[in-house]
């Protein structure tokens, strides 16, 4: 059983104290029947609640599509910085983490979600799920570069890197600076940094576009999320 204002707060984006406000105006119905306390208490699971007519289902899991600003670190908690789990206000949940991590000075893509399952197939090694990245060093990128990406690089592990692809965007040989793409199927510490400093180049910028099937929104500015939708949520699943 929970109450059904923490119910709406959690299934709907809505603060408590917006949700408090709506449920004694006697828009919400629970089961047929309205009701006007916040503190009522439902079943979850069974009970059909609806606010203004339309029904709010109950999700066990929730999945939110993050464009990471510089400034915050990929965790649940940390005493010197504010997280990417901070950024997330529409959610009471407590038990919201991010998929994988993004260095504090990284931005793009992250998915921040409750589903430890998913997490886990998303991450595990063995499944080799692609995370594209664009980025901006000092130096410029050559095919040369792009062959020993696509050869796997020495970064100082016990293995080369796995075979990753680099797409060439743009070289300026007058300011000594290059932009691409690059493709990888790990997540080694620093990866992405240290590949390019394998090939003697200087990471200046990073983000990340892409991870598996859930490509970054491009209408999604810095700092801001939402919702993952149910065809993006099923193909992630599939990956």
């Amino acid at each position: 059983m929970i109450r059904l204002d923490k119910f709406l707060s959690e299934m709907s984006g809505w603060t408590r104290s917006e949700v408090k406000k709506i449920v004694r105006t006697g828009s919400v119905n629970v089961d047929g029947n309205e009701v006007k306390k916040p503190e009522t208490k439902i079943d979850e699971k069974l009970s059909i609640v609806s606010v203004d007519g339309r029904q709010i289902k109950y999700n066990k899991y929730e999945y939110y599509m993050l464009n990471k600003p510089k400034g915050f670190v990929s965790a649940t908690t940390d005493r010197e910085y504010k997280t990417v789990v901070d950024i997330i206000s529409s959610s009471e949940k407590k038990d919201l983490f991010p998929v994988g991590r993004l260095d504090i000075d990284t931005e793009g893509l992250l998915l921040i979600t409750n589903d430890g399952e998913l997490a886990h197939r998303l991450l595990a090694p063995k499944n080799h799920v692609e995370k594209t990245y664009y980025v901006e060093v000092s130096g410029i990128l050559d095919d040369v570069d792009v062959d020993a990406v696509e050869k796997g690089l020495d970064i100082g592990e016990e293995k080369n890197t796995i075979p990753a692809k680099m797409e060439i965007l743009k070289t300026d040989i007058q300011n000594n600076i290059s932009s691409c793409y690059l493709t990888i199927h790990e997540g080694k510490f620093h990866q992405v940094k240290r590949m390019m400093k394998k090939l003697g180049k200087t990471v200046t910028y990073l983000k990340r576009v892409s991870m598996g099937s859930l490509i970054l929104d491009s209408k999604l500015k810095k700092g801001n999320y939402r919702k993952l939708t149910e065809q993006e949520i099923i193909e992630l699943k599939n990956n």
